[in-house]
């Protein structure tokens, strides 16, 4: 027995059971997404609950607070995990407790950081108690609205409070890597701060920060668990309306949550894509 056989069949076991779950998960979906579900006499498969997506309305403002949520959240993690890394290059005092607890987020779960904020931030939250205990506000109902917002900004603070680090440690390793003479160098060829960032910094960190940008958004744009606590009911983000088609009593609404989590997978697939292509350019180039 060969050394690749052994390794296949080690393999194998675990393997099967997860193209098993996901294939078999996948191909039941497809199937009730195109309408065909025998035990309640749908034998016929058709395109029906695709077309109706586009055509209702609570889709289209969950597609839209989904890509508002996901791009703006995606946009404002890069931004400000490149702006902590650049911080942590230098040396300060404190900067070991610092680091501790700039990484610290990395290891609690979504749903610990989405309850907290609830708890905190709400109406009826810690702080909302405190500011009208401190005179502040004359009533918990005057406290700024972040928890079940419009804009979901209640959840885009728990996905920074998340990716920031993420991101922020990927920056890092970069750039301590690459070190400081290139940008010593552009600076002594008479480039300023932001020059050398521009030119020499930014274009090394790029395709680090590439992949770790498609990750939060597809993690963010698929979501279930902080947008369910922390939205509104109504409009609701894209993971949160499929999973409520999904627990509908009447089982005829079974096709469109399976064609809306289909179109959940087929956004990102193709977003995926165009990351691979766009990368493949930036690494062309370099």
């Amino acid at each position: 027995m060969t050394k690749r056989t052994t390794i296949v069949l080690l393999l194998f076991p675990t393997i099967s059971v997860l193209v098993l779950l996901f294939l078999g998960g996948l191909a039941m979906g497809l199937m009730q997404s195109f309408g065909y579900m025998p035990l309640i006499g749908m034998n016929d498969f058709n395109i029906d609950a695709y077309g109706s997506l586009f055509g209702d309305q609570e889709f289209l403002l969950s597609l839209a607070l989904t890509l508002w949520i996901s791009i703006s959240s995606t946009l404002l993690t890069m931004v400000l995990a490149i702006i902590t890394a650049l911080a942590f290059r230098k040396t300060f005092s404190g900067k070991r407790i610092a680091n501790f607890l700039y990484q610290f987020p990395i290891t609690i779960p979504h749903i610990v950081i989405a309850v907290g904020t609830l708890l905190v931030f709400s109406q009826s939250g810690m702080a909302a108690r405190f500011a009208h205990q401190a005179g502040l506000i004359a009533d918990q109902n005057q406290f700024p609205v972040v928890v079940s917002d419009k804009l979901g900004l209640g959840i885009i603070y728990v996905y920074l409070w998340k990716q920031i680090p993420f991101v922020g440690v990927i920056v890092l390793s970069i750039l301590q890597a690459m070190g400081n003479n290139y940008e010593e160098l552009a600076r002594s060829l008479g480039a300023s701060k932001w020059q050398a960032f521009r030119h020499v910094l930014l274009p090394t960190i790029i395709p680090g920060i590439l992949p770790a940008s498609i990750i939060c958004f597809s993690f963010t744009f698929g979501s279930y668990e902080v947008p369910f606590l922390l939205g509104r009911p109504y409009p609701t983000v894209i993971s949160v309306l499929a999973m409520r088609l999904y627990q509908d009593v009447d089982l005829n609404a079974r096709p469109q949550a399976m064609a809306t989590a289909v179109f959940m997978a087929a956004f990102i697939s193709i977003m995926v894509v165009l990351y691979k292509r766009l990368l493949g350019k930036m690494s062309g180039r370099r």
